[in-house]
């Protein structure tokens, strides 16, 4: 019974270490982006939207937007790439700028560089948010293994 109490705090840090690592694997590939210093003309596909929609005591609906893009890239590759939270007003058919990255794996985005305070901000809080929750897992864990084994403290 005593392993629950270790067994549910790790599999909740591995999954904090996941979304960690993933905020700031994309966070690093967006900033490579505008670094680069490659820009491109992309032309958008498609854009549409998808709503998800949290369960609970209140409901909570968000509308996530989706653009599908384009290019070429100077090498003459063409590239095509999906990318969450652009503008709504860019529409099928649009010409917009896109940032990317030379390689083998070109990444690449349409978000401008000016949003790199926004993005920075964003990126560090959802960190912030999740060391918390992260060292609340240690704490946790700890205060359990000394409770467990302290022989002064009464158990049922």
């Amino acid at each position: 019974m005593n392993a629950f109490f270790y067994l549910i705090p790790v599999v909740i840090m591995t999954v904090i270490a996941f979304m960690a690592y993933r905020v700031l694997r994309r966070w690093l590939q967006i900033r490579s982006a505008w670094n680069s210093g490659l820009t491109a003309e992309a032309r958008c596909l498609k854009a549409f939207t998808t709503v998800s929609k949290t369960m609970g005591e209140h409901s909570a609906v968000r509308t996530t937007i989706h653009h599908v893009y384009e290019f070429r890239t100077h090498d003459g590759r063409s590239v095509r790439f999906e990318e969450e939270d652009g503008p709504m007003t860019t529409v099928e058919g649009d010409f917009v700028t896109v940032h990317y990255t030379d390689g083998p794996k070109v990444i690449a985005t349409a978000h401008q560089p000016g949003r790199r305070v926004k993005e920075a901000a964003a990126g560090i809080g959802l960190l912030a948010f999740l060391g918390v929750a992260f060292a609340f897992c240690v704490f946790f864990m700890v205060t359990f293994h000394q409770f467990s084994t302290d022989t002064s403290y009464p158990t049922p």
